[in-house]
């Protein structure tokens, strides 16, 4: 009687160890669907990193990064001190794109270095201007005066262009942006053409009579195009500041929502609230 009393507790306390653990087994799968569903939807976060150069270019970038990390990237903006590391920078995969340029210097880049970089967004018209400490009218520049020009080809062919548009010089027919001083056909008040390197333009501007340059390397002086620039350009989109990557990231998401970003209306209204005088937004 005692050993079937002994079964029988032996028999139900087995079937119950049964239920437990099969409820056990049926718990765990609900627990790891709930974790698989938790990293499904979890949005790992991207890193971008956008090489730039001075304001108002760094400030755009700094405006979207808060807006970017709504779309799960991570802007990082890395300020360099030329206007050559951010294309380097960019062809060696240090960076993911870059923001300082207009194409027509990007496509210099390209066929001087064999590299692929590629415009995304045009961003802002920054108005081109011929800037003078000596004299308040174009019509003043004397015999010989000596005007200042940024040395890099693309820059060569913009400035000398406006030279020719407003009257100081004739250019070969037909060589527009790709023009050298080689290409003037007349220069009736014999003016000396110096060209200097992009960033140190706004530093001769004590030494020679005109200096043609971007309202990013006026403005520090106290210079505007609309109120200071003895001569401008017209607007013209090859030359607005863009967004550049390279051919193997261009058609990123990330990329994508960059440039979206940097085109939106909070962009359109920072340059509209702060830099109405320089800056056009070119979309």
């Amino acid at each position: 009687m005692r050993n079937m009393k002994n079964k029988m507790i032996f028999m139900l306390l087995a079937v119950m160890m049964l239920i437990v653990a099969g409820c056990g087994q049926q718990s765990a799968p609900s627990g790891n669907a709930g974790e698989a569903g938790q990293t499904t939807e979890a949005k790992e976060e991207v890193t971008l990193k956008v090489a730039t150069l001075i304001p108002p270019m760094t400030e755009v970038l700094d405006l979207v990064k808060p807006l970017l990390k709504e779309d799960g990237i991570n802007l990082e903006v890395v300020v360099l001190s030329d206007n050559v590391q951010p294309n380097t920078a960019l062809a060696s995969n240090e960076v993911d794109a870059n923001f300082f340029q207009h194409v027509p210097y990007m496509e210099q880049y390209n066929e001087a270095n064999n590299t692929q970089l590629v415009g995304i967004q045009p961003i802002y018209h920054a108005i081109y201007g011929g800037y003078s400490k000596r004299y308040k009218k174009i019509e003043d520049l004397p015999e010989g005066a000596t005007i200042a020009m940024a040395n890099d080809p693309s820059n060569i062919g913009r400035s000398l262009v406006m030279f020719e548009k407003n009257g100081l010089i004739k250019l070969k027919e037909g060589v527009g942006i790709n023009a050298t001083q080689a290409d003037i056909v007349d220069n009736p008040k014999n003016f000396k053409f110096e060209e200097v390197d992009l960033l140190m333009l706004a530093r001769t501007l004590d030494d020679v009579d005109l200096v043609a340059m971007t309202p990013a390397y006026a403005a520090p002086l106290g210079l505007t195009p609309k109120k200071d620039a003895l001569i401008t350009e017209d607007v013209d989109s090859k030359f607005a500041i863009t967004l550049v990557a390279r051919e193997d990231n261009k058609d990123s998401e990330a990329i994508r929502k960059l440039a979206e970003r940097m085109s939106g209306p909070e962009v359109k209204k920072f340059f509209e609230d702060n830099y109405a005088d320089i800056a056009i937004p070119a979309f």
